[in-house]
């Protein structure tokens, strides 16, 4: 539902915004220093995990899940069967029960929510004039929205804490086979469902303005005309399936093998799933966020030397045409430089790694380093 609209705008002076830029100068040789740290582990976490998930898929034994085999204590074994318990679950306090391994209770909040869009506009003498427009929205929300920070409070205020609190509950004893699994494990297993409840599940320990509705409990006087603060309740199950595991054994149970390379090794996939096949999507998922953290950590050097430079564009803005051209040319120059740096960094790491990868990327970096100089040079004339 949408609610109302504000309309602030502020003036800068070009004093303000020198102050600021030179301010940000700080800022951003902390975000390269930061960027840097974080693409040099990065490349460090990757290279271990490879060699983790290397070690362990000539290291994992086959065993079955309907009887413990001694001789495999302490070795790193995958097994396959149903994760099952006996166990009924219930929430105490709607009352609502299930046999299952997870009882899972969300709540969501009516509340306000406060959106803003900017826009700015250059001022002759290098002034900057900045329109922001705040606009407040009811919406359905899992968190507490805390509206004491919004740029306008007055008639958008929000309760300080939800009426009931998420919770989840798990089986104490979960069976795989022989095995019993750690909470650890248990809390990996996916595919939960949800578990609607009727008007006839509604408990006569709660509100009075707690009633059924749409296969969740509702806490409000009418679904059809939420007003702010009232609650939805709803729970999801977790039954009883087929699940694959590669950890080490130790007794009836499971912990995460250690690997000489220095990782830990505890895989859980629904289903059956050879070894193979788990050790394949773990590896993947180790290079798509190897790739990721490398992307974070680019954008975070590309912002470090865009505040480094800003000053500049500042200055040429006395003339709004002049700011601009200067703010795209040092745009260029903090994407080769970031680019350059990320590429080095990446490489020195993998040279202390993994030489043979390493080099390479190195030399790269130096032939953008002639291009950045020469783009450097162009800048300057």
């Amino acid at each position: 539902m949408s609610g109302e609209s504000f309309t602030d705008v502020t003036n800068q002076s070009w004093f303000g915004r020198i102050g600021g830029a030179i301010k940000g100068i700080l800022v951003g040789l902390v975000m390269i220093v930061i960027a840097f740290g974080l693409l040099f582990w990065n490349e460090g976490r990757s290279v271990e995990r490879y060699k983790t998930l290397k070690e362990g898929s000539g290291a994992v034994v086959l065993s079955k899940a309907d009887s413990v085999d001694p001789k495999n204590e302490g070795k790193l074994v995958h097994v396959t069967g149903k994760a099952d318990t006996t166990e009924t679950l219930k929430d105490p306090v709607f009352e609502i029960s299930a046999q299952a391994l997870k009882l899972e209770r969300s709540v969501e909040m009516y509340q306000w929510k406060e959106s803003s869009q900017t826009t700015t506009k250059k001022k002759l003498g290098g002034g900057k004039k900045k329109i922001t427009t705040y606009t407040y929205d009811k919406v359905w929300s899992d968190h507490v929205i805390n509206s004491s920070q919004f740029k306008h409070p007055d008639g958008h205020q929000n309760p300080s804490r939800l009426p009931y609190k998420p919770v989840s509950f798990y089986a104490e004893k979960v069976t795989l086979g022989a095995f019993t699994l750690p909470l650890e494990l248990i809390s990996r297993i996916g595919g939960d469902e949800q578990l609607p409840v009727e008007p006839k599940d509604v408990p006569l320990t709660i509100s009075a303005t707690t009633l059924a509705a749409n296969g969740e409990f509702y806490v409000g006087f009418s679904p059809d005309a939420p007003e702010i603060g009232d609650a939805r309740v709803s729970f999801r199950v977790l039954h009883p399936k087929t699940v694959s595991i590669i950890a080490k054994q130790v007794g009836n149970s499971f912990e995460p093998y250690e690997t000489k390379a220095g990782g830990s090794i505890e895989l859980l996939e629904n289903g059956t799933r050879s070894a193979a096949a788990m050790f394949k999507n773990e590896a993947h998922s180790n290079k798509v966020l190897t790739w990721i953290l490398r992307l974070v950590g680019f954008v975070l050097m590309l912002i470090g030397f865009s505040l480094i430079f800003s000053p500049l564009s500042v200055v040429a803005d006395v003339v709004p045409l002049a700011g601009s051209i200067v703010g795209a040319g040092t745009g260029i120059i903090a994407f080769l430089l970031s680019l350059v740096i990320s590429l080095f960094t990446i490489g020195f790491a993998w040279i202390f790694y993994r030489p043979l990868i390493g080099v390479p990327l190195v030399v790269v970096a130096i032939a953008l380093i002639v291009m950045t100089r020469g783009k450097l040079k162009k800048a300057k004339a």
